[in-house]
């Protein structure tokens, strides 16, 4: 099942705990783990003596680094009878959206890595805790995707173009990086939950949620923070006026172009461009697509679009060529379908926005 699950008694009501548990795959999100999640946050959102979740996960070097690629490479070799798109990404987008929209508090507490599907369940709680190791990305150009599970709504939400970058060079920011930009709301010193769980089973909790959010966050605001001291320094404070300029709303080809011609920095900003360059050409126009058409957009219309991008990522080469280059032979040299920016058509990015269904087949119809 990959999770385990706890219901702790407080003074008054009951704290439901969710515990990632696969650490060998960095908590890799699997269907069966999806499966047990949304189970349990059904169960427990009919559950009147359920009055907050906690969401925390096992092993010392990730809280989850996203989608079970393996798994995913898996589905979509020719012989495979598994469809990706049902079995895979859409209980992923049902449990975000789930968490997004959960009529109670959750609380996500993350550490180590924390990139892909593990952000997707981080920005979907309504509170984010994280310890001073965690490590946040965004990563799925580089492997001929796009930035998924809510990321069209979450990065837009950042300060001036922080989201684009963060998809176009899959940076990964540090603890320091995600408070200055909004991407958590505390930095806690430990990351095993004990402390906060003694003191979440110490308070008499209604079930009015609105009473219980502000007791909750009264309570959060009393747990020990992890120290400056404790924190890395922020490379973000050192390269937002950077990233202000050479990200300016611009068409895409000209912004990629001026980060991978600016001058030389450190081994933080070097990663980044980096990974930039050797992208896949069709997911940059992508993450472009998204974020573009993801601003007008409700919620739920978002993760069915995502959906609906992931089934022609499915259908097409890139996704399963970046997974075998990045991950199964490591020979990080992926055979592009499309190997510049300039030689992929318009039509062809504007058919990934394209509904492959009718509205009674649409995996995500009832959200």
């Amino acid at each position: 099942m990959s999770i385990q699950t706890r219901e702790i008694p407080c003074r008054s009501g009951t704290l439901g705990i969710i515990t990632l548990d696969s650490p060998d795959t960095l908590n890799a999100l699997s269907p069966a783990l999806l499966r047990a999640l949304q189970k349990q946050l059904d169960t427990w959102a009919d559950d009147d003596s359920v009055c907050l979740v906690l969401i925390s996960a096992n092993g010392d070097r990730a809280f989850s680094a996203g989608a079970d690629l393996r798994e995913l490479y898996g589905a979509l070799k020719d012989d495979s009878r598994v469809d990706p798109v049902t079995e895979l990404f859409a209980p992923e987008y049902r449990v975000d959206y789930t968490l997004h929209t959960f009529p109670k508090p959750v609380i996500t507490l993350a550490h180590g890595i924390t990139m892909g599907g593990g952000m997707g369940l981080l920005q979907a709680s309504r509170y984010r805790l994280i310890t001073p190791d965690t490590l946040m990305a965004m990563p799925e150009t580089s492997i001929g995707l796009f930035p998924d599970a809510g990321a069209s709504w979450f990065l837009n939400r950042l300060p001036g173009s922080i989201g684009l970058f963060m998809g176009l060079t899959g940076a990964r920011l540090n603890a320091s990086d995600a408070m200055r930009v909004g991407l958590a709301d505390r930095v806690v010193e430990h990351r095993q939950p004990d402390d906060l769980i003694g003191r979440i089973t110490d308070q008499y909790w209604s079930g009015e949620i609105a009473a219980d959010d502000n007791r909750l966050f009264r309570l959060l605001n009393q747990v020990e923070e992890a120290p400056s001291a404790r924190l890395p320094d922020s490379e973000l404070a050192r390269y937002e006026q950077d990233i202000a300029r050479l990200c300016r709303r611009d068409e895409l080809p000209r912004v990629v172009g001026r980060l991978l011609e600016s001058p030389a920095g450190n081994d933080w900003w070097t990663a980044c461009i980096d990974r930039l360059r050797s992208a896949c050409p069709v997911s940059l126009w992508l993450l472009e697509g998204q974020l573009r058409h993801g601003l007008q957009m409700s919620l739920k219309d978002i993760f069915r679009m995502e959906l609906v991008m992931v089934a022609h990522c499915v259908a097409l080469p890139d996704l399963r060529e970046g997974i075998r280059a990045r991950m199964i032979d490591q020979d990080q040299a992926p055979d592009w379908s499309h190997k510049l920016l300039a030689e992929v058509p318009e039509d062809y990015i504007e058919r990934h926005f394209d509904t492959p269904w009718t509205e009674q087949e649409d995996p995500l119809g009832d959200l």
